[in-house]
């Protein structure tokens, strides 16, 4: 059986695949709004759209079921440290390394040098547990 690690890395590749399957349709959609002539706008407009509907997938996903998609298909699920579901803010806070999706790995990294999880996971007081 794979480590709970091992679940996070396949999980978080699972959701950037989602993530960008859903930029790639909602980029279709912008490019048969706006037409071939102004591609340029629409190009000016993703970097910052991207990020926030990345979080905002994290946010919701975790708040509201527990896991993203990518947690839920790896049997893996989000709590607070004292067994409660997360809260609007533990889930904001614990997402925002996944805006550019980079910075995570130094999260991570960090995390590992200081021997514990990953370190928005101990500001928000949250784990990543078996779901089943």
């Amino acid at each position: 059986m794979a480590t709970v690690f091992t679940r996070r890395v396949i999980a978080y590749v699972i959701d950037f695949l989602v993530v960008s399957a859903f930029m790639w349709i909602l980029s279709f959609f912008f490019y048969g709004i706006f037409g071939p002539k102004n591609v340029y706008q629409i190009y000016q407009v993703m970097p910052f759209l991207i990020p926030v509907l990345g979080l905002l997938y994290f946010v919701i996903c975790e708040k509201f079921a527990g896991a993203s998609i990518g947690k839920a298909i790896m049997k893996l699920e989000v709590k607070s440290k004292n067994g409660a579901n997360i809260s609007w803010l533990q889930a904001i806070v614990r997402n925002l390394t996944k805006i550019y999706w980079v910075p995570i790995i130094f999260d991570w990294i960090i995390g590992r040098l200081l021997k514990t999880d990953r370190i928005l996971n101990n500001i928000t007081r949250t784990v990543v547990v078996n779901a089943w």
